[in-house]
């Protein structure tokens, strides 16, 4: 009985020694599996966020950025150009076209204050006035199609429907980018042919200071300051059209060419520079286009023709017509 009783005993210790081995192998084994899925976790959670940050690592992929996931840079210049560099384009255009239509309607129009005196002198070439077209034109097109690429998504998206906004933003894109080549070597023939007559001189200050003579009101009214070939501002023009034209020039072919395998912050960097040089050239063709047509009586027929009043020569150009009168290069259109 006592032996029985014996064993009985050593049979439940076995037992409750079993269970308790046991229990402790499945909390142990709970517990590794908790800590690798933690550490798994974190290993996770690491990697996004170094994924996140930019950061380059191994891929089978080719190319500049081929172990860059995520690139942080192209996302913050995506970031600069919605927030800023859009807004800024919108104000400028809009701005720049308000603030004239301001000025013609108080201040009208820079008259001839001897009028038309009905002869007309040479001015331009035809070699000039095509080279002036081809600047012109391309750079019109570049502009209209540029503003709907950059705004046409908040201005006339909305408006009209998929198909119609599908194809619009498809053509700009398409003329923009076979009118760009176009514009640049127009562009590179006017730099290099009007150069001489662009530069700066001690009279240009003045120019500003009169604001060109076209004041119809106030103390400024009837002063016309002196001018050679080009006045002051024709040359600010000209120099805004040149240096920015040139970044236009360098950031667009970085842009559109397939075989450029540029790093993606060179790619950001060219845009945002593009960006900036055509709102700037925006904003200063808007002015050239007031200052030569409704601003100035009589300025457009240079540009057509390219023979202007004498009258205008000399209320616009004293100094030219001066000097052409004086070395006897003054030529009259004959009728």
């Amino acid at each position: 009985m006592l032996i029985k009783s014996l064993r009985s005993l050593f049979a439940l210790m076995v037992l409750v020694f079993g269970l308790g081995l046991a229990s402790t192998s499945a909390m142990a084994a709970a517990e590794q599996s908790s800590s690798q899925q933690a550490t798994a976790q974190t290993s996770e959670a690491d990697l996004w966020r170094a994924v996140k940050a930019g950061e380059s690592g191994s891929t089978t992929a080719k190319g500049v950025e081929r172990g860059v996931l995520i690139n942080v840079v192209g996302e913050q210049g995506r970031e600069v150009r919605n927030k800023y560099m859009t807004p800024v384009m919108a104000i400028a255009v809009v701005g720049v076209f308000v603030a004239f239509l301001l000025f013609y309607f108080v201040n009208g129009p820079s008259r001839l204050s001897k009028g038309f005196s009905g002869k007309m002198v040479f001015r331009w070439s035809k070699a000039d006035l095509i080279i002036h077209w081809c600047v012109a034109i391309s750079c019109l097109t570049l502009i209209f199609t540029g503003l709907n690429i950059m705004l046409g998504k908040h201005v006339l998206q909305p408006y009209v429907g998929g198909d119609i906004w599908a194809a619009l933003i498809y053509g700009s894109k398409t003329i923009h980018d076979w009118v760009g080549p176009f514009f640049i070597v127009a562009w590179a023939v006017l730099v290099i042919k009007w150069l001489p007559d662009q530069m700066l001189k001690s009279y240009d200050f003045k120019w500003f200071l009169t604001v060109g003579g076209y004041f119809n009101i106030g103390p400024l009214k009837g002063k016309h300051p002196d001018s050679g070939f080009a006045n002051a501002g024709e040359k600010m023009w000209f120099w805004t059209l040149a240096i920015f034209g040139l970044f236009i020039a360098i950031s667009g072919v970085m842009m559109v060419l397939p075989n450029l395998d540029l790093p993606r912050e060179a790619s950001m960097a060219a845009l945002l520079v593009h960006g900036v040089s055509a709102t700037l050239i925006i904003a200063f063709t808007i002015v050239h286009i007031w200052m030569a047509t409704a601003l100035s009586e009589g300025g457009m027929e240079c540009m057509v023709s390219g023979y202007c009043d004498e009258n205008w020569a000399m209320q616009h150009h004293n100094l030219w017509y001066d000097e052409i009168k004086a070395n006897g290069t003054l030529k009259y259109r004959e009728d």
